[in-house]
């Protein structure tokens, strides 16, 4: 029992300190990004551009603002705590599949004439994945978490429909689609249940 409750710290302990230390990381690329006069919107995406591709994984990182990175700060912070009490590789790789599909929807959809840059595509990847995780490994105490996550952040659907102009909603839609995707290609083997004879 005690083992079970040291270990349950220090996946907290530890997915709160990636999840801190990635929101700080997102705050200072915002202060850089304002000091040298926006050059690094530079690495956001703009679509079918073969030469775009490269800047698929950093525009997960930057932002238009400071109001944009605050927007996206709180829900990123608490839904990536909650991914990352999983453990740090398999948060790892979930966000990976979340950016990567996220970026290539942007890539492929977008408007042309358009850069798309900002963490909201993890934010909905994750919302996606924790939604759908329970269901996914069979889980109950999972299946609760999703609920949970559904009743706070549920009105996030909303932003995967095309409303405004200066939102991507790819972005967001895409992110929710690879958070639901890595939730199947990341699912736990089911532990077998007890044989009867």
């Amino acid at each position: 029992m005690r083992d079970t409750r040291t270990s349950a710290t220090t996946r907290a302990v530890t997915a709160g300190a990636v999840m801190l230390a990635w929101t700080a990381l997102l705050w200072v690329l915002e202060g850089v990004d304002t000091a040298t006069g926006h050059s690094l919107d530079t690495y956001g995406i703009s679509p079918r551009e073969p030469a775009e591709l490269a800047d698929v994984v950093p525009s997960a990182f930057l932002h238009s603002g400071w109001e944009h990175v605050a927007s996206n700060s709180v829900p990123l912070l608490v839904l990536g705590f909650i991914a990352a009490l999983g453990g740090a590789g398999r948060f790892a790789a979930v966000v990976l599949v979340v950016i990567l599909t996220s970026g290539l929807g942007v890539w492929l959809t977008a408007p042309p004439n358009t850069v798309t840059l900002g963490a909201s595509g993890v934010v909905f990847g994750l919302f996606g994945y924790l939604l759908v995780r329970g269901f996914v490994d069979g889980r109950p105490l999972d299946v609760l978490v999703g609920v949970g996550v559904a009743a706070v952040y549920g009105s996030l659907l909303w932003g995967v429909l095309p409303t405004d102009s200066g939102i991507s909603w790819q972005g967001h839609l895409f992110g929710l689609v690879g958070g639901v995707v890595a939730a199947f290609v990341l699912r736990r083997p089911r532990r077998p249940g007890p044989v009867t004879v």
